[in-house]
């Protein structure tokens, strides 16, 4: 129903409107739990698709949390504030009815999976238990010196790295890092008096002598280790904390936000959500970022202003320190060799005289992130691209390890320009074997222009672990598909292993969502085969005609049973991909890799292809793999990729002819490139780098799918309506919730999975969901 946009129809037992807003209040900070709800569906598509209204309310809340938290407020931070609904008043999160039994327990110095920045914990210690959001997180490498000085290998290394040159256990690796946890998070009923926590850091049992957390964190793969903050923030989320997600009493409920508990729906609604976050607090210009850590632009000035430790004093002599690093002295005989120093930022912080008191709790993280910006403003105001007056260039090496390092070389002009703030992991790259030079142009390998690693490329995730039965997800690679078999995930390799023995028959059941399929392929008895400690695969399958590689497959199994089930999910709409059209979700990467002309269930093969289905193949086989699925590939290896040679004049002609035929039909798009003075491709070019031509295969692009009632982003017309979520509003004091609002309440938490519902929390109503007029 349309109307009035700022009343809903439904009433409480005060007599009023369940959420009504008079317009002098529009000035104030909204709440998370006030009468409009400040998360809304648009904004699960991301920030460009939000309208400037809901902008502009949630960025004034935002602004408020980062004004009124002591720390640093990094984005995945800003979201729990919106999403779990952070109270300004001074209750924090203690003011919201989350469950405290739904967080993780960490224990200091132990090995623990990942906790990324956002993160609500349980700390472990001898008696009442700390409850505490991760605010700040960064590599405490054992080697870093104590006023920051850093071995070279160490800046900008892959996570499990051992030393210079040798990544380690590349398989699961583990990292040691430092979490700064905000123990006030929660208000004053959940934190520990001031004298409890100077015991706690006094022992240094529990938390070090700063109030900070020390663990070994293990990683389960690879590309688990090279995800960005929300990313990990989205995993962990979506399973460690999935049932703190999920839960009725959040303002608005992600699963009401995109109509469904799907986890396609559920993940893809969660990162347009952080997308938002982000871009609210990118624009602001009350706000000043550092990746992802926001602070206000009053703080800093004040910082500059202060005279006292860690203030803009001792800024300014870190900044000059970071500068002449590298710097030699003067020599009275012959040429100074080349110096280069890494200093990383955190510890040099602790060498200033009186800076340990300001470094204890969440002030660390303001420290490092305020000293991080400091030298920032430095590079960018006076030097060029990192290249100052006396020689220096100085760059952002690792912006992780240590609070951040810094890369002081002299000569600096000796160096091709670039970046100056892109972590580059020089000190990483410069202890590993230098590549050997191609003989002749036609050995130029064709896959040396690639973004994403394809050795993580559909390794799948595991979705759910709990005591009943263990999910996972993962797209079916061509292999696969040829041969028959499906790798199983480590969990369920010990859980058959532990049930069944060494080498148990499996019942599998298929379900091709929207789909009918023969009895023989809907259930199947198949063989495990290779049951490891943590590897194993189900062989002998008869895969159903309409599977494809990339195809996305969920697999769950019950604790104990020998019955896997494997489903597939429906678009919202079909889809046209290369010459494949499919209504199933999929993953862009493999289908573009795997899916290649030639290449089906019968086998994989470039014998019998022309001209234009060869080149399609070599750009999608061998070009650079963006995260959505293009392929691009430097235009000028081209010829030599396809034929494995130098080509004749005449298959060089048949290509190109081929290739202008591909760009008019927008198969194929051209793009730029460029390579840097060690001859590594970047995508985008990278300013002051050779440029590259590249030519790229255009798959299908995401389709907008038209908010309901609504319009299209990007369009100039406005919406008529707006669909209005059901949410939790606090209620005034006095005031108590309709019977029917606590039924609706409970079939609300019906649809959200809990069967039997769930009461209303003591001093919340539920507005039901409805439409706001425009």
């Amino acid at each position: 129903m349309g109307g009035d946009p700022y009343v809903s129809a439904t009433v409480d037992e005060c007599g009023g409107p369940e959420a009504s807003s008079m317009p002098g209040d529009r000035a104030q900070v909204p709440d998370p739990y006030g009468d409009r709800a400040l998360l809304t569906s648009a904004m699960t598509n991301g920030y460009d698709a939000v309208p400037d209204e809901e902008r502009d309310r949630l960025q004034r809340y935002l602004e408020a949390v980062v004004a009124a938290r002591p720390a640093p407020v990094h984005t995945t931070v800003a979201f729990n504030a919106v999403y779990f609904g952070y109270n300004l008043g001074g209750d924090g999160y203690g003011g919201s009815p989350l469950r405290l039994d739904d967080f993780p327990v960490i224990t200091f110095g132990e090995c623990v999976p990942v906790l990324p920045v956002g993160a609500m914990v349980c700390v472990a210690t001898g008696s009442d238990p700390l409850y505490a959001e991760i605010v700040y997180r960064e590599g405490a490498h054992p080697e870093v010196g104590a006023l920051g000085d850093i071995p070279a290998w160490v800046s900008g290394a892959p996570a499990g790295a051992d030393g210079p040159g040798r990544p380690g256990d590349v398989a699961a690796p583990r990292r040691r890092e430092l979490l700064v946890p905000d123990l006030h998070a929660f208000g004053p009923a959940l934190s520990l008096s001031s004298a409890q926590l100077h015991r706690l850091r006094t022992r240094r049992r529990w938390i070090n002598e700063d109030g900070h957390v020390v663990v070994d964190v293990r990683y389960p793969s690879p590309e688990a280790a090279r995800r960005d903050d929300l990313t990990a923030y989205a995993d962990h989320l979506l399973t460690t904390a999935r049932e703190q997600l999920l839960s009725p009493f959040v303002p608005v409920s992600l699963a009401a936000l995109v109509g469904g508990t799907h986890d396609d729906d559920l993940r893809a609604g969660l990162l347009g959500l952080l997308d938002t976050v982000r871009g609210v607090l990118n624009s602001s210009a009350a706000l000043r970022t550092w990746g992802d850590y926001a602070m206000t632009r009053t703080s800093l000035a004040d910082c500059w202003r202060d005279t006292g430790p860690l203030g803009g004093d001792d800024l300014r002599s870190l900044a000059a320190a970071v500068e002449r690093a590298a710097t030699p002295g003067r020599r009275r005989y012959g040429l100074t060799m080349p110096v280069t120093v890494y200093t990383a930022v955190g510890p040099r912080l602790r060498g200033f005289p009186g800076a340990a008191e300001l470094l204890r709790g969440v002030g660390y993280a303001a420290a490092v992130c305020r000293a991080n910006v400091a030298l920032t403003d430095v590079v960018q105001g006076d030097s060029d691209h990192g290249l100052f007056e006396n020689g220096s260039r100085i760059t952002l090496d690792d912006a992780f390890e240590g609070g951040g390092v810094w890369r002081s070389h002299h000569p600096g002009d000796a160096e091709a320009p670039g970046d100056p703030l892109a972590p580059a992991g020089r000190g990483w790259t410069s202890t590993l074997p230098a590549p050997a030079e191609p003989e002749s142009a036609t050995e130029l390998d064709p896959v040396d222009l690639a973004l994403a690693d394809d050795a993580s490329l559909g390794t799948g995730e595991l979705l759910r672990s709990d005591a009943q039965e263990i999910v996972w997800r993962a797209p079916l690679r061509l292999a696969q598909l040829i041969d028959g078999w499906f790798p199983l995930h480590p969990y369920i390799v010990e859980e058959l292993r532990r049930s069944h023995g060494a080498c148990p028959t499996v019942r599998l059941e298929l379900d091709h969502a929207g789909e009918l399929l023969d009895e023989k392929e809907a259930v199947q008895d198949v063989v495990t085969a290779e049951l490891g400690h943590d590897s194993g695969r189900l062989t002998g399958i008869a895969w159903p005609r309409d599977f494809f590689p990339g195809l996305m497959l969920e697999l769950r199994c019950l604790r104990g049973g020998s019955v896997i089930r494997l489903a597939t999910t429906r678009l919202k709409e079909r889809v046209q991909v290369g010459d494949r059209e499919t209504g199933h979700c999929y993953d862009p990467r493999v289908l573009t890799r795997e899916d290649a002309p030639g290449s089906d269930r019968h086998g994989d093969s470039a014998v019998g292809l022309g001209p234009r289905q060869l080149v399609l193949r070599t750009v999608r086989r061998c070009g650079l793999l963006t995260l959505d699925g293009h392929a691009l590939m430097d235009r000028s290896v081209l010829p030599s990729a396809v034929y494995g040679r130098r080509p004749t004049r005449s298959q060089v002609t048949a290509l190109e002819l081929a290739v202008a035929e591909l760009l008019a039909e927008r198969l194929l798009e051209p793009a730029l490139g460029s390579r840097d003075a060690w001859d590594q491709p970047h995508f985008p070019p990278h300013d002051g780098e050779r440029t590259i031509p590249l030519i790229g295969y255009r798959p299908a692009r995401p389709r907008v799918i038209r908010p309901w009632g609504g319009i299209e982003p990007g369009s100039d017309g406005l919406q008529a309506v707006q669909f209005v979520p059901g949410h939790l509003r606090r209620l005034r004091p006095g005031c108590s919730p309709s019977d029917v609002q606590r039924v609706a309440f409970r079939e609300y938490c019906r649809r959200l999975g809990k069967a039997d519902g769930w009461e209303l929390p003591y001093g919340y109503t539920f507005v039901t969901e409805h439409t706001r007029g425009r």
